[in-house]
């Protein structure tokens, strides 16, 4: 599942040292061939956990549960677009047409970033505790 745990490459290592001590190269292939079955269907279980609880979020008639993701989607999508895209071309534009113009006011990219990251990243957290069954005080 993406952004949240790379499984593969998080176990990959470990699986191919234990790999190493099966000498038979049928019995390897063979070991190799259900540990990849495996990794395959914990994304999968991952990816169908996630997508319960987008359901359940999605479904909820509470702003604060099923609107908080579309905000700050917004919020950080328009303030990106208009440092990334808008800006540099209003800029251009406004010193083509009036060179004595300040320059347009510009976001801290940087802010931005940590709190786009961090709200995503807390949003993930949420997630792996409504998979897991651990449901906050009073939360739904």
């Amino acid at each position: 599942m993406p952004g949240l745990i790379d499984l593969g490459s998080a176990i990959a290592p470990i699986v191919n040292k234990v790999l190493d001590f099966i000498p038979d190269p049928a019995q390897k292939a063979e070991a190799q061939a259900q540990a990849q079955a495996a990794l395959l269907s914990a994304q999968l279980q991952m990816a169908q956990g996630q997508l319960d609880v987008d359901k359940a979020e999605a479904a909820n008639a509470d702003v604060f549960v099923a609107g908080w993701r579309p905000f700050i989607g917004w919020v950080c999508g328009a303030a990106l677009a208009y440092e990334y895209i808008a800006s540099p071309f209003l800029t251009w534009g406004l010193a083509l047409v009036h060179p004595s113009l300040p320059p347009l006011p510009s976001i801290d990219s940087a802010g931005l970033s940590t709190l786009t990251f961090s709200l995503l990243g807390m949003g993930a957290m949420r997630t792996i505790e409504k998979v897991q069954g651990v449901a906050a005080k009073g939360a739904k």
